[in-house]
This record gives structure tokens, sequence and C-alpha cells, in this order.
């Protein structure tokens, strides 16, 4: 099974606009693309996990997601990048299309898209790691028995400033943005690289002794 590093959208890879409903209002945040550029280089699957109740709320449409996401793909892709996936969840438990209004298992802190990209892409969530702007993301990664790490762009600085305290549980690891967040997600899986072949050294000392 594989590892995973699972990206919250606004305000993690673009800038958080509210509710982003034009194409032309998407804007990758700085360094982004080259945090992303170096999971892809590591073998990390990178999937984008966003709450889009602007859908269900009748701000959008849910095909303006479609070209937004292009746009993503695109504007990375110029810097030799990629997400291997992309799960939305366009529901709202008050959301006003009725078709939209539902208290779903995907909308985070669920782990309904979490659980649905592990069964499509065969990842282990105990091992991957979820990283966001909200402490929803962080509840996330807790459900998912992951790893979470807050960044401090978007409403990250805002929200830890002012309510950590009260949070019931800690983020794995506060970043100051996604390509220090990466470059400590890189560290950890080095460790765990590292305590791997330890093990395997010893376990092939201990047969060759018998």
């Amino acid at each position: 099974m594989r590892q995973a590093v699972f990206l919250d959208r606004d305000g993690t890879i673009c800038e958080e606009v509210g509710y982003l409903s034009r194409v032309e209002q998407f804007r990758l945040l700085p360094g982004v693309a080259e945090a992303i550029g170096r999971l892809n280089q590591r073998g990390l699957m990178v999937i984008v996990i966003t709450n889009q109740s602007g859908v269900a709320r009748g701000y959008f449409p849910e095909s303006i997601l479609a070209d937004i996401h292009q746009r993503l793909r695109a504007e990375l892709a110029r810097f030799c990048a990629r997400v291997d996936a992309i799960y939305y969840c366009p529901h709202h438990p008050e959301g006003i299309l009725e078709e939209y209004r539902s208290e779903c298992r995907c909308r985070k802190p669920g782990i309904g898209l979490l659980e649905r990209a592990a069964q499509e892409h065969n990842l282990e969530l105990a091992s991957s790691f979820i990283v966001g702007d909200k402490y929803l993301d962080v509840e996330t990664g807790f459900r998912a028995g992951g790893r979470s790490i807050l960044v401090l762009t978007g409403y990250g600085n805002e929200e830890y400033m002012r309510q950590k305290k009260v949070w019931p549980l800690q983020p794995d690891y506060v970043a100051a943005d996604l390509g220090v967040a990466v470059d400590w997600i890189l560290a950890q899986v080095e460790d765990a690289a590292r305590g791997h072949a330890r093990q395997a050294g010893t376990t092939q000392r201990k047969n060759n002794r018998k």
C-alpha cells in the first residue's frame, strides 16, 4: 500500500478568496508548485481534498470546479509538478439546492473523501499526511489515523493564534507554508525508510546466524 499527501485546496495550494467561483480568481500560492514537485519526485501520491459548499449554497455550479481544477493542473504543469487526483465535497446540510443538501461523510472533517481515495489508489491512510489551513483539516487527519500538518497560510495563522488553546488535539506539525510542510514530510519519510532499512538489516543478520 502507498503513502499519500492529502492537500486542502483554498488557502493551502491557492489563495483564499472566500468562495473561489471564477477561474480568473485562481492563483497558486508562492512556492506551492515547487513543493508539490518535490513530493512527486519522492514518489508520494499528491491528492487534493476540498470542501466546496459553494455548490450547495448556490454560489456557483459544480461545472465551475472542473474548470478551476483544470487551471490548477495547468499551473502546476508549468513547473513540472502534478496532483494525482482531486476529490471534493459539494454538499452542505444547510444548502439551498436540495440535491446538495446533505449531512454527508465526505465533508471534512468527515473522512469519506480520504476513504474513497484510499480504496481507488491502494493507499494506507495511517502512513499518510494531511495538510491544510484550518483545524477541520487537522481533525480530518486525526480521524483518518494519519499525521496532520497545519499551514499558516490562508486562514491558518488566524485560527492558530486565536484558537489553538482550545483545540482538543494539536497538529503533528505547524508550518509557515506548504514548502515548509513538505520539508517536514520528507524528513519523516526518510526517517521511516532508514528505520525499515535498519530493521531489515537486523533481521538478515539474525537469519545468517541460524
